[in-house]
């Protein structure tokens, strides 16, 4: 009665959860409800940061001195979005739905030295402009010399570009003062409304002329509509220097679409290598019938010399092979040295499993698409909070287990130790984006709402998580342990436990390793990733590969009559972590073009918080498997 009335209380427990974070969803999907648009209806367009891959560091729009509207609004931010340094603000840039307009001027600038200055630093470092329009990021179309009719759409446009004029070596800097913009529409055949399905944009560098003195109603000469002169071409450029005169401008063209609203995304998410993917899969998974090959032939050995003992028919040979690892079955589960930092590692891993699997499947689900922008990164944050309560039970649990009789103190580990080893690394990093002045840097609010998610939500939730644990009885030891420890035998070079830690984490890297260089690639390069459906099939193999692994390698070091499998167990998948760190440093030297020392360490500080994620993770699904397995094997063999 006791059992079915704890389950009814987790059962409502998960329900206002899931309740409480669908919701939230679906408050706050951005783009989800389509918009309606009559002609001549105003469209905002929003501009949002400034990025560079060279440089990994965001800058509001308004840190330039582009042209401003009278008034900035910053548009509702989700913490997701601060955290990813995205500045959604108005601008000067209106369109009517429907109604196309030629070379409308924005303003005019004089740039001052600072000005200058910053514009060139910009281009320098190749900075993009981004730019939504009804939440749909603006794209510039670049057709593939390779493929005919193929294009590429490049996320935001470039605040300018580096050149020489003809017969001169000097460098100098140009910088996109007049955009064409088309926007696609998809019109409903019954109304007379439409909905915009694409945001497409041309920069152009052109040294607007006029003639007389400036003022409002001034008419360029370079770019006029009532002489139907628009701008082609780059062939007058705007110099960027010191008491130069820009005058930025715009044109906006509406074009018909077939494509229908809810497949808009699909452009922007286009992945050209579908084959690269599949390649992955199926690379992962012959490592995964490989080890699943070899789990099964221990298995069915170890159950066949169970049944051969009672019908008497071994041979001397099976029996010597044998012995090893039941010789070892009074020291199989001797309490391991620091096994509180076992137990907190394992607590924390679960919380990580937890997290990135109703992660998962709320983006196999659609809610984490990339029109919720910021979205993915709140859920993450939200998810952690809550799987506290696991992370409580499980590190509780094994506790126990250890005859361990201070339930709060592992508690207070599990609740600090992997949070406070992430914020004190996040927060020297925070300070020195900081430093940077980027928009990048997490404001203090937001700090102290990600501490009081911590301290609020999630530690008291692991409390909770352990009082469950320590009132349920100890999980009982299949056989018992010897008071005095056997003294393990000189191990064969190839059962160093380095050398097995270190080769255990080949394989669990190996699984995984082609889908990691797409989500490096969306994360630095500035891409959409959005193939969830491969990234779970690539999850579901990586936790088989490490249960597998772990197991085979744990057998082996029973067999050997080595019986400390707790920490060798963890390690031994844990170690693929390390093969992703070596990883992310080689993805640095060959695919990014960072340059800027404090970029570096940005780099290096955010892959060690996965690197280290993922230690913990990919080392508790090991441990969990060699752990179920070695109470299988002890229970299912009468040990004489």
């Amino acid at each position: 009665m006791a059992s079915h009335h704890r389950l009814n209380v987790a059962w409502i427990f998960f329900s206002l959860f899931a309740f409480f974070f669908l919701t939230a969803n679906s408050f706050y999907l951005p783009g989800v409800a389509p918009e309606d648009f009559h002609k001549g209806d105003p469209l905002t367009v929003k501009v949002n940061k400034l990025t560079s891959t060279k440089t990994q560091l965001p800058y509001s729009y308004y840190s330039l001195p582009y042209c401003q509207p009278e008034h900035i609004v910053d548009s509702a931010e989700n913490l997701g979005e601060v955290l990813r340094g995205d500045r959604i603000e108005n601008s000067p840039y209106v369109f009517k739905m429907r109604e196309p307009q030629m070379c409308n001027v924005v303003c005019r600038k004089i740039l001052d030295k600072k000005s200058a200055k910053a514009f060139k630093e910009k281009i320098n470092d190749e900075y993009r402009v981004n730019m939504i329009l009804d939440n749909l990021p603006v794209v510039v179309p670049i057709r593939r010399p390779d493929q005919e009719n193929a294009v590429v759409y490049q996320h935001g446009f470039h605040v300018g570009l580096r050149g020489q004029y003809a017969g001169s070596k000097e460098e100098k800097h140009f910088i996109h003062n007049h955009l064409t913009f088309t926007v696609k529409f998809h019109k409903d055949p019954l109304a007379d409304t439409a909905r915009i399905v694409g945001f497409e944009v041309k920069p152009f560098s052109v040294k607007h002329e006029y003639e007389g003195e400036w003022n409002e109603k001034t008419r360029l000469t370079t770019c006029d509509p009532h002489a139907k002169r628009a701008v082609t071409s780059s062939e007058s450029p705007q110099e960027v220097e010191e008491k130069n005169e820009i005058i930025f401008t715009y044109d906006v063209e509406f074009q018909e679409s077939d494509i229908k609203w809810a497949s808009r995304w699909d452009t922007y998410l286009l992945m050209a290598d579908d084959q690269i993917h599949w390649f992955s899969i199926v690379n992962s998974l012959m490592i995964v019938l490989f080890l699943s090959g070899m789990v099964a032939m221990i298995m069915l050995r170890t159950l066949y010399r169970d049944i051969s003992k009672y019908n008497q028919l071994e041979t001397q040979e099976e029996a010597q092979e044998e012995t090893g690892w039941k010789l070892v079955h009074g020291d199989v589960f001797r309490t391991p040295t620091n096994s509180d930092l076992l137990c907190v590692y394992v607590g924390t891993g679960v919380q990580f499993f937890g997290m990135i699997l109703v992660m998962m499947i709320f983006a196999l689900l659609g809610f984490l698409s990339p029109s919720n922008r910021g979205g993915l990164m709140t859920a993450m944050l939200l998810l952690w909070v809550f799987m506290g309560l696991f992370a409580g039970y499980s590190s509780a649990r094994l506790y126990k287990l250890f005859k361990g009789t201070e339930w709060k103190k592992i508690t207070l580990k599990t609740a600090f130790m992997f949070p406070a080893t992430i914020f004190a690394i996040f927060f020297v990093l925070n300070a020195l984006i900081w430093g940077q002045k980027s928009s990048g840097a997490v404001p203090f609010g937001t700090m102290f709402a990600l501490v009081l998610l911590w301290f609020g939500i999630s530690v008291p939730l692991v409390f909770v998580g352990s009082y469950i644990a320590f009132k349920k009885p100890a999980i009982e030891d299949p056989v018992k342990t010897n008071k005095i420890p056997r003294q393990i035998p000189e191990q064969a070079w190839y059962m160093n436990p380095a050398f097995s830690i270190l080769i255990g984490g080949i394989l669990p890297f190996g699984a995984v390793f082609i889908e990691l260089f797409f989500i490096l690639t969306s994360i630095w390069l500035h891409q959409f990733y959005y193939i969830f459906g491969f990234l779970f099939i690539v999850f579901v193999i990586l936790i088989i590969t490490c249960a597998e692994i772990t197991v085979v390698l744990c057998y082996f070091q029973l067999c050997s009559e080595d019986y400390q499998w707790w920490w060798r167990s963890y390690l031994t998948s844990g170690s693929s972590a390390l093969y992703l760190f070596f990883y992310a440093a080689f993805y640095f030297f060959t695919k990014l073009e960072i340059t800027k020392p404090v970029s570096g360490v940005l780099y290096f500080g955010y892959m060690l918080i996965v690197s280290y994620a993922f230690f913990v993770l990919t080392g508790t699904i090991g441990f969990y498997a060699c752990f179920w397995f070695t109470r299988l094997i002890y229970s299912s063999v009468k040990i004489d």
